[in-house]
């Protein structure tokens, strides 16, 4: 097995990972190296033939192909080294990975490493939903692949679990090749699709005529080779109905590929099964700091990109500097709450990506008032007229300066 060394290493090749590199290359960081399993770069946003990516790290509205090419494009012209067909598969040493790739086995040293792996959806397995596992059951990120990169038809008539963004995205690769949406099917009572994307859902909602089956669940997946229907519970009134389809796509659901994190020992947040992060994005392994949606599941493409830039900074701070805090305080969201993130505090260190931390809610919650409390002390509170599930919403963080480094782990609550 051979042996290499770089100055950073970055682990995938999406959009966090690679404005992560542009923006190194920028402040001056030499010895950069991106390393990508798939054989090309960009991530999921390369499958999604849809418009709405970019518009606040590129400042302009792009399709996903267009968006991920541009960021290749700048990436080449820059010099960075990104090497595809790359997959890390352990770990050497504090920073150091073993990386299977057509070149050959080998191990990569570096002074400074970044986890950009993003995140998954949850398969019909993990979901426990009963049944045979005939053809027919995908997870969105299949679809499009099927779809886009090997030009398969998938079906003619397909249900859809969930409606959020990533269910109309769904719905829209269905429609390009043809196949006819049945119905989105969520277990809240309303969609996820809300200012300022509502316009976005009705829009696809009458193109396609498909029924949004709400406070529902699939309960059962009929067929043995072929999906031949699925069977729908009405959850507050116990009844059920069977539509018939070849095609169930499931959305949402996101698990982080925290495999290679988990390999490192490095500290994972209870709540979101990412790798638990201060506000500098540093991770509880010296030199290893970690963004995008390999933290708490899907963000958007550009969030993404945003925060790999916010990591490069801090990563090239470390670099200069070397300093590696050791303390810090837990942070923890109490149900309704799902998660915030960041999930440690470090006293003293700088505010966390733009300024504000990230919560999701489980379900929709009117005239909120989220709460910031260590011990009985409350340090924060902001209100919100409405807070829907699967759906990110901005937490200020200028309380963390409040916080007593040696005190209680902080809560965040929701009254």
């Amino acid at each position: 097995m051979s042996s290499e060394q770089c100055r950073v290493l970055i682990v995938g090749g999406g959009p966090a990972g690679l404005a992560a590199a542009l923006e190194l290359h920028r402040l001056g960081v030499a010895g950069v190296r991106v390393l990508e399993r798939e054989a090309e770069s960009g991530g999921t946003p390369r499958l999604c033939h849809h418009t709405g990516f970019g518009l606040r790290d590129l400042r302009r509205v792009l399709s996903g192909p267009d968006y991920a090419r541009r960021y290749r494009v700048r990436v080449q012209k820059a010099g960075i080294d990104v090497q595809t067909e790359s997959q890390v598969t352990g770990w050497q040493g504090p920073r150091a990975v073993s990386v299977t790739s057509p070149r050959g086995l080998r191990t990569i040293q570096a002074e400074a490493i970044l986890l950009a792996t993003g995140c998954r959806e949850r398969p019909a397995s993990a979901r426990l939903i009963p049944g045979d596992r005939p053809a027919g059951v995908l997870t969105t990120g299949s679809l499009q692949r099927f779809v886009y990169e090997q030009r398969q038809c998938v079906g003619r008539r397909a249900v859809i679990v969930g409606a959020e963004l990533v269910s109309l995205s769904a719905a829209l690769t269905l429609a390009h090749t043809g196949v006819e949406v049945v119905a989105l099917v969520t277990e809240h009572p309303h969609h996820q699709v809300y200012t300022p994307y509502t316009p976005i859902w009705w829009m696809v909602q009458r193109r396609l005529g498909f029924r949004l089956l709400t406070q529902s669940a699939v309960r059962r997946v009929i067929g043995h080779r072929r999906v031949e229907a699925v069977e729908i519970e009405r959850n507050d009134q116990g009844t059920t109905q069977t539509l018939v389809c070849d095609t169930l796509i499931l959305s949402g659901g996101w698990i982080p590929e925290h495999e290679l994190a988990r390999l490192g020992g490095l500290t994972l947040a209870r709540a979101t099964r990412g790798p638990q992060v201060d506000s500098a994005l540093r991770t509880s392994a010296p030199g290893v700091f970690a963004a995008g949606n390999l933290l708490r599941g899907a963000q958007t493409a550009d969030e993404a990109a945003l925060e790999g830039r916010y990591a490069a900074r801090q990563m090239a701070a470390y670099l200069n500097s070397g300093v590696w805090p050791q303390t810090g305080v837990a942070l923890a969201a109490e149900p309704p709450l799902a998660w915030v993130c960041p999930s440690w505090i470090t006293p003293g260190q700088p505010q966390p990506p733009q300024g504000r931390m990230l919560f999701q809610v489980q379900a929709f919650c009117r005239a909120a008032e989220v709460s910031v409390y260590q011990g009985r002390r409350r340090l924060y509170t902001q209100r919100h007229r409405l807070l829907i599930p699967n759906r990110s919403y901005a937490l200020a963080s200028g309380w963390t300066a409040q916080i007593n480094p040696t005190g209680e782990a902080v809560r965040v609550t929701l009254g």
